[in-house]
């Protein structure tokens, strides 16, 4: 699996951190985008002081205690729209945006490549490839809803996360391996992070 991570400057990011913790476990390629205002809500959120894409790996990497990942983990300059995966010539199966700003959602909506996250995010949905943006908002007003409709309408999915709660989640963990789980499901990968939806009184 080839895939492309935008982390943009939304709210969430337990949900970026438990998705690169469950990609690290299975063979595959990502190419990692870290905005700016990403960087400052993980430092926020997550109480650290990364300061580049690379350091947020290293920062992941050493939280689980990662090691010997089958999974490489490539990171792009957000600012460079030059970079291999500005081009529909590098293939890649899916991009995730995760989480995904309302200007971000807006920009790409609008055809404005104005950062690699973009930039990308436009050639997946021109290449009839798979786009997944992570919206952490609420509520919504008619702008973000008309962007968002229109966005799906062009091919993309809207996943906002709003995680469930029938597997009983005992931590934020938990909540972020649910969208995680998700996510994986809608790239056609099955990593079984949390329980099935089962009724108590199903008969067997």
């Amino acid at each position: 699996m080839k895939l492309v991570l935008g982390m943009a400057g939304a709210s969430g990011s337990i949900y970026a951190e438990r998705f690169i913790r469950a990609l690290s476990t299975i063979e595959g390629t990502t190419f990692l985008i870290s905005s700016p205002a990403a960087l400052r809500v993980f430092r926020e959120e997550m109480n650290c002081k990364v300061s580049s894409a690379k350091e947020l790996l290293e920062f992941i990497f050493s939280k689980y205690r990662i090691q010997n990942s089958p999974h490489q983990f490539l990171i792009r300059n957000f600012l460079d729209i030059g970079a291999d995966i500005a081009s529909g010539s590098n293939p890649w199966k899916a991009m995730v945006v995760l989480p995904c700003s309302m200007k971000t959602i807006a920009s790409i909506n609008a055809g404005l490549t104005e950062n690699l996250i973009e930039r990308a995010a436009d050639v997946t949905l021109k290449e009839r490839r798979t786009l997944v943006l992570v919206p952490r908002e609420a509520p919504y007003n008619r702008i973000h809803l008309k962007n968002m409709l229109e966005l799906h309408d062009a091919g993309g999915t809207i996943l906002p996360a709003s995680p469930g709660f029938y597997q009983m989640p005992k931590t934020l963990d938990d909540l972020g391996d649910f969208i995680s789980e998700r996510i994986f499901r809608l790239l056609g990968i099955e990593l079984d992070l949390y329980p099935r939806w089962s009724p108590k009184n199903q008969e067997e």
